[in-house]
């Protein structure tokens, strides 16, 4: 099809973009969040089962952010050039394979490969949803969309908090691999046979491609929002993936079960702020209310919270529940930095972004657990240490959020 063609077309219905566009995508991001998130309800029984320290489970579990976060320059120029469908469906490949490397797994450096095989499958589930979601939604519905497709990654994190860790004993985490395997499968062949093509905005060859990266990381507006993808987007990665369980069974005291009920509640949380945002975001734009806005109130709610966690003041369910509504805010970040560039850009843009995010939430993830070690062989207690650890990023986080107070939407 043309793109003089494709003009021609009568607007595609509500029915078509929901069933056709956004749904396949929405599956894409549900698996990616499960996979993002699942060492942090396994980690028990791959230490007991590996004997691994806190330093190699970080190290195991990152390699996924690794991977994801070397991939998103690539991914952004073939999204930008090949479009979503293609792009997604093929990675999704990678991901059953990825899955079932780890599921047989014996050894860290296996598990590790399988993680990062993982890691490069999914790394296109979310920047493909956005990319889709700009050449077929008008502007306006961005933030929402963005809100939404969040929403069904923080359905993900819910599905493998409480409900994994009831199903553990009878199918094992090498079970729930497989059975992730399968389901990257479907998703690859759901996106590739449901989503519409729609004509490529790109020209040139990898020359161009390049320059296009180039210009977006020369952007002095870009690097306004490089700290929070890194220490806000990527450090509540590194919470919810990993460390939020083993923080309430050293800090608290709790145990795994009940610690596995409060990611529960962070991932609900989480859910009902990006489905929040999602119904909302329309009627707070014509108040007055911009994307970024709302980030930067949230971003700082998200540093309270934390606080307030750190130092254990107040219900621990009730604070963990909070975080995950106020930190559900800062995915507007991807919308706000896309409407930094023009749209044949925005792959590059999203995908240059979500790089800093991942490569914060590997060095967040890793750094953790070394951190934590270091402490303890220091002779701290675990609790102790944990709250320093804890502590450390919420500084980073104060930190970043500075340059943000400045920032105008589309500037």
């Amino acid at each position: 099809m043309t793109a003089e063609a494709a003009c021609a077309m009568p607007a595609p219905s509500r029915a078509f973009l929901v069933g056709r566009v956004f749904l396949p995508f929405a599956l894409g991001y549900f698996l990616s969040y499960m996979m993002r998130t699942v060492n942090a309800v396994i980690s028990p029984d791959l230490t007991r089962e590996l004997g691994l320290s806190a330093a190699h489970l970080g190290l195991l579990t990152s390699t996924y952010f690794l991977a994801f976060g070397l991939a998103q320059i690539p991914v952004g120029i073939a999204l930008d050039r090949y479009g979503p469908r293609r792009v997604e469906a093929g990675l999704l490949l990678l991901t059953a394979l990825g899955a079932a490397v780890f599921a047989t797994g014996q050894d860290l450096p296996t598990l590790a490969s399988g993680r990062g095989l993982i890691g490069l499958g999914v790394s296109a589930c979310l920047m493909g949803g956005l990319k889709a979601f700009t050449q077929w939604f008008p502007r306006e519905r961005l933030a929402s969309m963005t809100g939404f497709i969040m929403s069904s990654g923080a359905l993900g994190a819910v599905t493998v908090s409480v409900p994994l860790h009831a199903v553990l004993p009878y199918i094992g985490w090498r079970g729930a691999f497989w059975a992730v395997a399968v389901l990257a499968a479907v998703g690859a062949t759901v996106i590739f046979f449901r989503v519409p093509e729609q004509p490529s905005h790109a020209s040139g060859g990898l020359q161009l491609a390049l320059k296009g990266v180039i210009r977006v990381l020369k952007t002095p507006a870009f690097w306004r929002y490089a700290g929070q993808s890194a220490f806000f987007t990527g450090g509540f990665m590194a919470l919810q993936g990993l460390w939020a369980v083993p923080y309430l069974m050293h800090a608290n005291g709790y145990t795994r079960a009940y610690a596995a009920d409060h990611l529960f509640w962070l991932n609900i949380g989480m859910l009902v702020g990006q489905l929040s945002i999602g119904a909302l975001m329309a009627w707070l734009a014509r108040r007055g209310v911009t994307p970024l806005r709302l980030m930067q109130v949230g971003l700082f709610l998200t540093m309270v919270v934390e606080a307030l966690i750190i130092v254990r003041i107040g219900p621990t369910l009730v604070l963990w529940a909070t975080l995950g509504v106020v930190a559900a805010t800062s995915a507007q970040m991807y919308g706000v930095v896309a409407g930094l560039f023009p749209l044949q850009l925005s792959g590059r843009a999203t995908a240059s972004i979500n790089l800093l995010a991942f490569a914060g939430a590997f060095a967040v993830q890793w750094g953790l657990g070394g951190l934590f070690d270091s402490l303890r062989a220091g002779g701290f207690e675990a609790a102790l240490a944990m709250q320093l650890a804890f502590g450390l990023l919420l500084v980073a986080q104060v930190l970043s959020f500075i340059p943000l107070l400045g920032a105008r939407q589309g500037h």
